[in-house]
């Protein structure tokens, strides 16, 4: 069984590449489109700032759980560590269209994520009721802290491609 320990070290540890990763990037490289098809990197932000309401869910209305708490940890992390597969965003947490302010994202995810770690200090088994995928039915707190990690885990995956592409094409345009 994954350990509330071994969440909250993967929350920290992800959460904090996430924000130096987009604290690189100037205001211009944030919002440059990269290559055709892609999101901005301050739209992949954004996109990671709206799932984060998350953390909403996780102080909602729970029950007790009857089943291992972590069950569905392992078919997330499955789907969402897979690069191969190309992912659709649920329209209500897809990215803004216009430019994304830095000094607004920033602090805004930083805060969010502090929300996640807050549970450190209360039951991660309960099962939350305020919101169900409907891939997956209700999520324990424990599974929605690990969805959070595999989540961030797959766009940051996907601002390095950005960030590799954004800062070829300010070497090649020097050049």
């Amino acid at each position: 069984m994954s350990t509330k320990k071994d969440v909250f070290e993967s929350l920290k540890e992800i959460s904090h590449q996430l924000v130096t990763m987009l604290n690189t990037l100037s205001e211009e490289q944030l919002n440059t489109v990269p290559f055709e098809g892609s999101w901005t990197a301050g739209q992949v932000g954004n996109h990671l700032l709206k799932s984060y309401a998350a953390a909403d869910i996780l102080s909602g209305e729970t029950s007790e759980c009857h089943r291992k708490p972590d069950e569905k940890v392992w078919e997330v992390k499955n789907l969402f560590l897979d690069f191969t597969i190309k992912m659709e965003s649920p329209v209500e947490i897809l990215p803004d269209k216009g430019p994304i302010d830095k000094a607004v994202l920033i602090p805004a995810i930083e805060k969010r994520l502090e929300q996640f770690m807050a549970f450190q200090k209360v039951d991660v088994t309960r099962i939350c009721r305020e919101f169900a995928i409907p891939e997956y039915g209700d999520f324990t707190r424990l599974e929605w802290l690990w969805f959070t990690v595999f989540h961030t885990r797959r766009h940051v995956y996907q601002l390095e491609r950005i960030i590799s592409k954004l800062t070829k094409k300010s070497y090649t345009n020097v050049h």
